[in-house]
């Protein structure tokens, strides 16, 4: 028995030590399929022996109890929550008070770490195991939640190393990442469930769920960012804290910095402001603490919160506001988009007054009605968009929205084109709506760079009737800019100089600018170079086009489609009589110790921009891909890296910075 005892102990030490290298480190050690081998082997172990079984055993996570509920557990000491700021000037404003509280003007360090929108939790240990895992609740009192945080792979259930306290708890921020958030929505969907309306929430309520087994399959988070108590133990620093957390296997955010003024505190804020998208999981702000616990203690806490401590929210991404009005949008490729006209709201620091609803299945799924109250969302650059109506706020009076019958543009024909098609169709080619935003698109900068060729331009000369096709632009005379009011005779000039310039424009950006559907910019640049002459497509069979890596049969098809079209094929004809170029120049590449290997980019480069880092490799032979797959040879990982970090450590791909580039290139 004791040799068993032994192996069962061994084991545990080496999932322990591999679940600290996966969920706090980041750097795996073993592949998924080792980890779960040994898991497995625990398992069998301890099912064969239960008396050996102890509650701190990795096999221990998930309880196969369901409960009837959470009892309330007192908090040792309070948690409180922060106060908040909004902007630079405030944030300022906070640090002149602390110092006036000190009554002395010193400089202080002050530890930044992000906001993670998640659910504040306390964690108790006693003699390194995990006993207690409570809510915030009241800041008093909490729900003990112990069974659902085990499930939590990056909270040890315990610790590492010897010179732990004996008794301590540390707090810290339970989170879903964006990608775990999407794949339970999916399954919600799929299973006629309501929709979280975002990863907090998603959060919360895994949390609640009395069933660990659900709670597992989750995938909760969770990382260290407070000191609760500790008891015979002494922490000189908040930083001290947070290192000797991660040394005892909790993942503190590797993102925190200490700063030593305020300068720096606001400029690490900005920083992450800008880059908030980047991160994997949802930021509304960074929280700031003065970093020495001496100082901490002097400043004590208000009623409500520590006068050492602050949050710089960022601007909100999420608000409620009024649907006023669906319309119709058509694009270039005669999809119908319905578009929410919005009561304006401001929104992640801009107003929103339009937010896209993408088809007619999702304004079913949202069961959203003219006259609704919505929850908006936007991150970043994307299109604002609603994903939930706060039917609670209805009055009876609000209007459903009803898909067009005809194109709302011109009047045409609407389809929907196939069954597990979720899009309605104008098939009126000569539709004006499709044919502006045709020409937007062919005039873009990444395909005929058409300057000057704006929607105020193009809502002219389609109005008119002076364009009524893409290779009209070419046709275009002074006579005809000058009798539209936009233009005097340096503008007409000017237009009329970016057109001809762009006759001279490569294959690659011509097909690109055609806009056949689901040929984008680097799929039109590797079909330039596979063919390099635009009469080379007209023969061309989907078979031939699927022994291209990168085209698979729905773009295959789509091409074929589009070259045998009779239309399209005069088109072109009309295209060559206006002189453009229609040909590719061969890229030749030379040889080089990277030829062959596959690239991916993530955070940003110092030194050059991400796309010219693509196109530097793309001429020594090699080829950057956008998605993580084990196929990667180079993971190049910049500043402020994203997730594709850490699903590239979990794969064990080789990831070089970005001085590492650069001798790789040199090679």
């Amino acid at each position: 028995m004791s040799d068993i005892k032994k192996e069962i102990e061994k084991l545990r030490n080496d999932i322990r030590h591999h679940e600290y290298r996966y969920y706090v480190l980041s750097d795996p050690e073993v592949s998924d399929k080792e980890y779960d081998d040994l898991v497995k082997k625990l398992e069998a172990l301890e099912k064969a022996h239960p008396e050996l079984i102890t509650s701190d055993s990795p096999t221990q996570r998930v309880s196969s109890d369901i409960q009837e509920g959470f009892k309330t557990v007192k908090h040792r000491v309070l948690m409180l929550s922060l106060d908040n700021t909004y902007s630079i000037d405030e944030l300022r404003e906070w640090e002149e008070k602390v110092k006036r509280f000190l009554k002395r003007d010193i400089e202080i360090n002050y530890l930044v770490d992000l906001k993670i929108d998640g659910v504040s939790c306390a964690f108790t240990y006693e003699n390194g195991v995990l006993k207690v895992g409570a809510t915030r609740g009241d800041g008093d009192r909490g729900e003990d939640i112990t069974t659902n945080v085990k499930t939590i792979h990056s909270l040890p259930l315990r610790l590492s190393g010897e010179d732990f306290p004996r008794h301590f708890e540390a707090r810290g921020e339970v989170y879903l990442s964006k990608s775990d958030f999407e794949k339970i929505n999916k399954e919600r969907e799929s299973l006629g469930e309501p929709l979280f309306a975002n990863p907090r929430n998603a959060t919360s309520g895994s949390l609640k769920l009395l069933d660990a087994k659900i709670v597992a399959k989750r995938n909760l988070s969770c990382f260290i960012h407070s000191y609760g108590w500790a008891d015979n133990y002494d922490f000189k620093t908040h930083e001290h804290f947070l290192e000797s957390c991660a040394k005892w296997g909790l993942a503190a955010n590797p993102s925190r910095k200490l700063c030593e003024n305020i300068d720096e505190v606001v400029k690490h804020c900005l920083y992450w402001q800008e880059r908030r998208d980047e991160i994997g999981y949802e930021v509304d702000g960074m929280v700031i603490k003065v970093d020495d616990y001496a100082l901490q203690k002097e400043l004590g806490f208000t009623m409500k919160s520590p006068r050492w401590a602050v949050a710089y929210k960022f601007p909100a991404q999420q608000a409620t506001t009024i649907l006023e009005e669906v319309s119709f949008q058509v694009g270039r490729t005669g999809i119908i988009t319905p578009v929410a006209n919005l009561k304006p709201v401001e929104c992640a620091g801009v107003t929103i007054s339009r937010a896209t609803l993408h088809n007619f299945d999702e304004v079913e799924r949202l069961g959203v009605k003219v006259g609704d109250t919505v929850l908006l969302q936007r991150s970043g650059d994307v299109i604002p968009k609603i994903i939930k109506v706060i039917e609670s706020k209805r009055t009876g009076y609000e209007k459903a929205v009803v898909a067009p019958k005809i194109c709302p543009v011109c009047g045409g024909d609407i389809i929907k084109a196939k069954e597990e098609e979720v899009y309605l169709y104008c098939v009126n080619p000569d539709c004006p709506a499709q044919l502006k935003r045709s020409l937007l698109h062919f005039a873009s900068r990444n395909a005929m760079d058409i300057e000057s060729m704006g929607e105020s331009v193009v809502e002219e000369l389609v109005e008119r009737k002076i364009v009524k096709s893409l290779v009209d632009i070419y046709s275009l005379t002074k006579k005809d800019l000058l009798s539209l009011p936009l233009f005097k005779d340096k503008k007409a000039n000017n237009l009329l100089a970016a057109i001809d310039n762009s006759r001279k424009q490569p294959l690659s950006r011509f097909i690109y600018g055609l806009g056949i559907k689901h040929v984008g910019e680097k799929a039109a640049g590797v079909l330039a170079q596979e063919f390099l002459d635009i009469d080379k497509f007209f023969s061309l069979s989907a078979e031939r086009l699927e022994q291209i890596p990168e085209v698979g049969p729905v773009m295959a098809k789509s091409i074929v489609d589009f070259f045998n079209s009779d239309k399209n094929k005069n088109i072109i004809s009309s295209f060559k009589n206006a002189r453009l170029n229609l040909k590719e120049e061969k890229r030749i590449v030379a040889e080089s110790g990277i030829t062959g290997k596959v690239f991916i980019f993530t955070g940003e480069l110092q030194s050059m921009g991400r796309s010219e880092a693509q196109k530097l490799i793309e001429s020594m032979g090699a080829k950057y891909v956008s998605a993580i797959s084990k196929n990667i040879d180079f993971v190049v990982a910049g500043e402020s890296a994203g997730s594709k970090l850490a699903k590239a450590q979990a794969l064990g791909l080789r990831i070089i910075d970005e001085n590492e580039f650069k001798k790789v290139i040199k090679k």
